[in-house]
């Protein structure tokens, strides 16, 4: 399979910033996507560096917004995995990743399920946790799991993308540093989200794809200096190889050839869902075991 990536920065308005993705978009499928991915909330500037009300009017296209992405998706002839600001009622909203087919049908949602609330990442002000479950989507390029950002710390969304049958993880991501940390924390930071990630491949036996965007983006408020983020956009093979990786500064798109025939291979080698011992994983459901 050839999976595309679209790495970017936020051009200063949506029209602008939606015109280069639907090039990177077309460039791609003319290289031989069959699958192209978009970053997290691509349609905008990371509207969640602040508190704002003004911002819910993002969502108020989503449905227009569904049916564009659908023609592009259906035009380039693609499976077209895009992060929407979806709102379902008024004070109702959601982090959502829509999946196209080939022919500009909705293959599936995911509505990101962990809310970060974090300086610069508040979320929680915007989006409400999804309810649609950890459930991969049909395509024509295989059963897709698609988890958003935040989701990417969490080997629990991982596994039950697996268990549910999931033939790759895909994680659209906005994530970057502030200018004032160290060289160093940057670093370790940068060397947890990718560490985190090539971990789910291995621990699943299966690729992952994630799609950072580039570029500083400030804070209106005056609150924050910004977020620089830190593109990094990867794909890993099923034992975290890496097949790709971005640089931190380089807006880009490429196309990634991955053998899903490794699948598996490997997990007949390495067979992690085999061992599990399940009827041991019961407190897993709790907040927290130990007692003082």
């Amino acid at each position: 399979m050839r999976v595309g990536l679209v790495q970017q920065a936020y051009a200063g308005d949506q029209e602008k910033t939606v015109a280069e993705t639907v090039d990177k978009i077309e460039k791609a499928a003319e290289a031989g996507a069959d699958l192209v991915v978009l970053q997290e909330l691509h349609q905008s500037h990371y509207f969640c560096i602040t508190e704002d009300t003004e911002h819910f009017k993002l969502a108020q296209n989503f449905e227009d917004d569904v049916r564009f992405w659908g023609e592009i998706a259906k035009k380039a002839n693609i499976v077209l995995v895009t992060s929407l600001f979806e709102q379902r009622a008024p004070g109702l909203y959601h982090n959502t990743a829509v999946v196209f087919e080939k022919d500009g049908s909705v293959a599936g949602k995911y509505r990101k399920m962990h809310i970060p609330d974090d300086p610069g990442f508040y979320e929680k002000f915007y989006f409400t946790p999804g309810d649609l479950g950890f459930e991969p989507i049909d395509t024509s390029v295989g059963r897709v799991g698609v988890l958003v950002c935040w989701d990417q710390w969490y080997p629990e969304a991982a596994r039950l993308m697996a268990l549910n049958g999931a033939d790759m993880l895909i994680y659209p991501t906005a994530i970057g540093w502030f200018d004032e940390d160290s060289d160093a924390e940057k670093s370790r930071q940068l060397d947890a989200w990718v560490t985190v990630q090539r971990a789910h491949a291995v621990a699943n036996g299966i690729p992952v794809i994630a799609v950072n965007r580039v570029g500083k983006e400030v804070d209106p408020s005056g609150q924050l200096d910004g977020i620089r983020f830190w593109g990094n956009s990867f794909v890993c093979g099923p034992q975290g190889e890496f097949l790709f990786r971005a640089s931190a500064h380089e807006a880009l798109w490429r196309v990634v050839e991955i053998d899903m025939n490794r699948v598996t291979d490997v997990r007949n080698i390495w067979p992690f869902l085999r061992d599990r011992r399940i009827e041991s994983y019961k407190n897993l459901t709790k907040r927290y075991i130990f007692k003082p």
